[in-house]
């Protein structure tokens, strides 16, 4: 089987076949806690703007050591490590996720185990290595069980995924699940994935197009959308096309 037939067979294309148990379901109302929370979030604003003027000076060295000490949000408190990012620091893709889970806290590295193989499948199929784009996440730390990121601990990280946006200068950015889209959109702590998949959005002043895509874990627990996101990958391959 050729190499490409093989990596699309693993997304599902043209084929696919539901198996139950790939991935355990979370339960609705853990993945709802911390996104849907009200608490207040006027101090991690203004630290993170202070963060912010602090941190769109650092080079690559300078800006690993800031998140590897970072102590801005209670996380830390039970992080193994700050996970940083990945890969091709001067990539035209730029692949940004959600929240390191507990492989990715062991090992400092976003999107290993099983969701991080599917991706990886992703990027094969369309022509890339894991090694040629930058892979980050919204928060460096892990939230306790897995949780989704709150508003306040998502706003204390922006800086540093801002500075590493401005440093790769990405050509196109594949936001990867809900709460990557909707802080990169700055779009309501509601917003489904569904609305804001299958067009083209751009990334703040620097208008860097972006492309979201279902998340690998749902995709693995929700096979039959996979041709979906294989749809959204081939929108942001033409995407960057255009760019070139």
């Amino acid at each position: 089987m050729p190499a490409r037939d093989k990596y699309l067979k693993a997304l599902g294309i043209p084929y696919w076949q539901a198996k139950p148990g790939w991935f355990n379901d979370t339960p609705k109302a853990q993945l709802d806690e911390a996104v849907m929370s009200d608490q207040p979030i006027t101090q991690a604003v203004q630290q993170a703007s202070q963060s912010d003027s602090e941190t769109t000076v650092l080079d690559w060295p300078s800006l690993r050591v800031k998140v590897s000490q970072c102590t801005a949000c209670q996380l830390h408190e039970t992080r193994t490590q700050a996970v940083f990012g990945v890969g091709n620091e001067n990539a035209d893709w730029m692949i940004i996720g959600e929240a390191p889970g507990y492989d990715e806290d062991k090992q400092g590295e976003p999107f290993v185990g099983r969701a991080g193989l599917l991706l990886n499948e992703m990027l094969c199929a369309l022509g890339l290595q894991r090694e040629e784009v930058f892979i980050a996440n919204i928060l460096k730390c892990r939230p306790p069980n897995n949780r989704n990121p709150s508003a306040q601990e998502a706003l204390c990280c922006e800086p540093y995924l801002k500075q590493q946006i401005t440093l790769v200068k990405p050509k196109i950015i594949l936001s990867v699940g809900r709460v990557s889209a909707i802080n990169l959109l700055k779009q309501p702590l509601d917003t489904k994935v569904g609305s804001l998949r299958g067009k083209v959005h751009y990334y703040s002043e620097q208008a860097i197009p972006v492309v979201v895509v279902y998340h690998p874990a749902y995709l693995l627990r929700s096979p039959r959308e996979k041709h979906k996101a294989w749809q959204d990958l081939l929108l942001a391959k033409h995407t960057l096309r255009a760019c070139l």
